[in-house]
């Protein structure tokens, strides 16, 4: 994790509200933390779980004109450490008082960063862990690095009543090296965060730390590759988007860039500029909710089911992203405005980077009767952050191409979670990535809610598959196949899988707006990699993450429908979420849709993901469908060189 309280020297003076979308300022963040503090009269163990925008109601923003008065409200979750309750808050900036207080009981909110730096402190001091730590031959507590994962949800009374994180141990080599490569199996301590004591410390049986260290640096390394040459990106006339506060115009694209702490990155009114006029496309996108499922039944691993986006909030990991490493080119970053626990306004540099790629061909013809070719270059814009989860990085992006198409990327990489075992054995629920280092099968979904707008804010959705015409008068040759399109129409019809053998797709289109072949208007959803969970229905984990048995759901529109396992999964029995809301079973014809589309990236370690990762890609495309009436990257120009062709010989 980032050391988020490093970033405090670098708060700056905000800049002026220009929309009803734009981030709190810091200041904005300032009078919010002081308002609630003074009104509702907070102890010191109150602690700040999250400060973000409290976005106003859609059809304020999609009304909204440059010059109208805007209403700023904050929305604050609190955790109160004495008591244990969870509060939220809306507090309105402009007119600088409390609007609500709820008490949500029976929950845990997310992680602090705080608790996870006080877990090691106090495991570290206590008598069992060390004697546990002697019996393995290890004195030397500055070498041992803890990692601190939620618990879940087994039916245990503990698990009701306390705010409890779940520690394992590992060794290093040296104080700096990758502590992964030397696990301490079988001693797992539970820690109730909210009085800051040990519950109690397991040890399941010693198994030998593994010998060897998993270093990856430089100088580790030794001898690098001497036949790189360089690769030298430049836009001497700089960059093709504008950007103004948030907003973004790239091309003919238009949208708003937002941040969250527990989702990151936020795409808002995205919309393609075309016959005269920006044609919305998304209200809003973004990284719903993340489960990482753990395959292996043993102590020390089984309850490694972190949601990484609810649990502990991407956007507040989120990396400060360096020229050179992260992106390349002319690039455009976005700070971020989070606060720590104590309420105070934490800024994350660079959290956002923005920047235009080279795509290769966008598209081609040569007309060898007329002797001439014409070709056109492709180039995306990038849209990204990365977070770093503990052992894993992961990198999201978006990007828009010149013909319409909007993508979504997920780049996964850094250490995988590792146990020990003993010398000669090879674990069933795992691979050997190292001697005696286990790397559990596991299992990274992600789920990506959007809400949809094409052309408006009432659209359909339709399952599109392709079938074989059987033989006959119709098919006499037997070559005839043909897509078929089934409007999808209640939330139980659009609970869908993949079907890749079907070459089945989604289609969401808007039944009000035909274009020029009386078509209705419309983008669809094209799948890449992707899987099924293997784990039992009745487990703890399918019962909180219900929502990742299926690929797609659809839902209409709800302001307090966001994420797919409820507000609050940490440590939740489950129920809550998209399975829940579901079983209203409303319609969805000609309405307000939002897609949650699930992706699962299926991980068998290797032993070249060891001791880091190469980065795997999982992502999906939405593509416009009939939305334009023909290929909108037509007056894309020519690429121009310096010599009279585009290739230097």
């Amino acid at each position: 994790m980032t050391d988020i309280h490093q970033a405090t020297d670098a708060l700056s003076p905000s800049e002026i509200i220009l929309h009803p979308l734009e981030s709190l300022t810091l200041e904005e963040i300032t009078v919010a933390v002081d308002i609630v503090r003074a009104e509702q009269q907070l102890s010191e163990d109150v602690r700040f779980v999250s400060v973000n925008l409290h976005e106003p109601a859609k059809e304020i923003v999609l009304n909204f004109k440059e010059g109208d008065e805007i209403a700023r409200e904050a929305f604050i979750v609190l955790l109160d450490k004495a008591s244990g309750a969870t509060y939220e808050a809306v507090v309105s900036v402009t007119e600088k008082r409390v609007k609500s207080w709820k008490h949500i009981p029976g929950v845990q909110p997310a992680v602090l960063f705080e608790e996870v730096v006080e877990c090691e402190k106090v495991l570290k001091a206590h008598p069992e862990f060390q004697e546990a730590l002697r019996r393995r031959g290890i004195t030397d507590l500055g070498l041992v690095m803890v990692d601190t994962w939620t618990v879940g949800n087994y039916g245990h009374e503990e698990e009701r009543t306390r705010r409890i994180l779940r520690s394992l141990a590992y060794l290093r080599h040296n104080p700096t090296d990758n502590g992964y490569a030397r696990p301490i199996e079988g001693i797992i301590a539970f820690i109730d965060v909210n009085q800051m004591v040990v519950i109690r410390v397991e040890d399941h049986g010693i198994v030998p730390v593994p010998p060897e260290a998993g270093e990856y640096t430089p100088e580790a390394v030794g001898e690098m590759r001497t036949d790189l040459k360089p690769i030298q990106i430049t836009q001497p006339e700089g960059p093709s988007f504008s950007v103004h506060g948030h907003e973004v115009r790239w091309q003919k694209w238009r949208f708003r860039i937002g941040f969250t702490t527990r989702e990151g990155l936020v795409l808002h009114t995205l919309g393609y500029e075309d016959q005269g006029r920006v044609r919305p496309i998304m209200y809003r996108a973004s990284l719903a909710e993340m489960v990482v499922p753990y395959g292996d039944p043993g102590v020390s691993h089984y309850r490694k089911t972190a949601f990484d986006v609810g649990e502990y909030g991407v956007g507040i990991l989120a990396n400060a992203l360096e020229l050179g490493c992260d992106c390349l080119g002319y690039i455009h970053y976005f700070d971020a405005l989070v606060t720590d626990g104590f309420g105070n306004p934490v800024r994350l540099p660079n959290a956002i980077c923005m920047h235009e790629e080279d795509f290769g061909i966008l598209w081609k013809h040569a007309d060898w009767r007329v002797d001439r070719t014409e070709v056109r270059r492709s180039r995306r814009l990038a849209i990204s952050f990365i977070a770093t989860i503990d052992n894993y990085e992961y990198g999201f992006f978006w990007y828009l191409y010149q013909d319409g198409n909007i993508e979504f990327e997920a780049k996964l990489t850094g250490i995988v979670s590792t146990g020990a075992v003993l010398p000669g054995v090879k674990p069933k629920y795992g691979q050997l990535v190292a001697p005696q280092v286990n790397a559990p099968i596991h299992q990274h979904i992600f789920c990506l809610r959007m809400d949809m707008m094409i052309d408006g804010i009432n659209n359909s959705v339709y399952e599109v598959h392709t079938e074989a015409e059987p033989l006959g008068p119709e098919n006499p040759y037997g070559n005839a196949f043909f897509a078929k399109s089934t409007l999808l129409a209640t939330e139980i019809e659009a609970q869908q899988t993949i079907d890749p053998f079907s070459a089945r797709y989604w289609k969401v289109a808007n039944p009000n707006v035909q274009n020029r072949l009386g078509e209705s208007v419309a983008y669809k959803l094209m799948p890449g990699d992707n899987a099924l969970p293997f784990l039992h229905p009745e487990s703890s984990i399918m019962k909180r993450a219900g929502f990742i048995k299926k690929n797609l759901w659809v839902t209409p529109y709800h302001e307090k429908e966001l994420y797919p396992a409820g507000d609050y999964p940490n440590q939740h029995a489950g129920g809550e979420g998209l399975p829940a809301w579901t079983q209203a079973n409303r319609s969805l014809e000609n309405t307000d849709v939002v897609l949650w589309y699930i992706m699962n990236a299926h991980h068998v370690a290797r032993p070249e993901d060891w001791p880091v990762m190469p980065a795997t890609y999982i992502g999906f495309m939405l593509k416009p469908v009939g939305f334009f009436d023909r290929n909108p990257s037509l007056d894309v120009p020519p690429p121009t060189s310096s010599h009279d062709h585009c290739c230097e010989h």
